[in-house]
C-alpha cells in the first residue's frame, strides 16, 4: 500500500484511527525524521498535540549495526543482556557508546525541541508514529 508521501501516510492512518477510543488526552508523538510529518499529519487530523520522542540504538562497540539496547530522554537506558552475554563487550566499551548516545539524544532534542521540555507523557495515550522506512 504505497501513498504519495509521508503526508499523505499520516493522513491515512489518522481516518484508520478516525473510530478509535483513544481517550481524551491523546499525544500524538513522532519519531525523528522521518516519523514527525507522518505524526504531524495524524495529529492535525485527529486535532490532538504533536510531540517528538527521540531514541538511539546503541550499537555494539566495533559492529555498530548490531543493537545492544537503547536511549532515551530522561536518561532512558534499555539493554539487551541476551545480546551483551552473547558479545561480551567490556563495561567501559559499553559505558562509552552509551553516553555518546545519550549526548546525541539530547541535541537532537535541543534541536526538535528548542527552548521546550518533552511534553509529560503520563496518563496519556500516546501514539508513537514513525515512517517505517529505516
Amino acid at each position: 500500500m504505497p501513498f504519495r508521501d509521508r503526508v499523505e501516510a499520516g493522513a491515512r492512518l489518522a481516518d484508520a484511527l478516525a473510530d478509535v477510543d483513544l481517550g481524551p488526552d491523546v499525544l500524538v508523538a513522532g519519531l525523528p525524521r522521518g516519523g514527525v510529518p507522518v505524526a504531524a499529519a495524524v495529529a492535525g487530523r485527529l486535532g490532538a498535540p504533536l510531540d517528538v520522542i527521540i531514541v538511539r540504538k546503541v550499537g555494539v562497540p566495533g559492529h555498530r549495526e548490531l543493537a545492544m539496547g537503547a536511549v532515551g530522554e530522561g536518561g532512558v537506558v534499555v539493554r539487551d543482556e541476551r545480546i551483551l552475554r552473547a558479545v561480551a563487550p567490556s563495561e567501559d566499551a559499553v559505558d562509552r557508546t552509551v553516553a555518546e548516545e545519550r549526548a546525541e539524544v539530547e541535541a537532537r532534542a535541543h534541536r526538535f525541541r528548542p527552548g521546550r521540555e518533552q511534553r509529560s507523557l503520563s496518563g496519556r495515550t500516546v501514539l508513537v508514529v514513525d515512517d517505517g522506512l529505516a
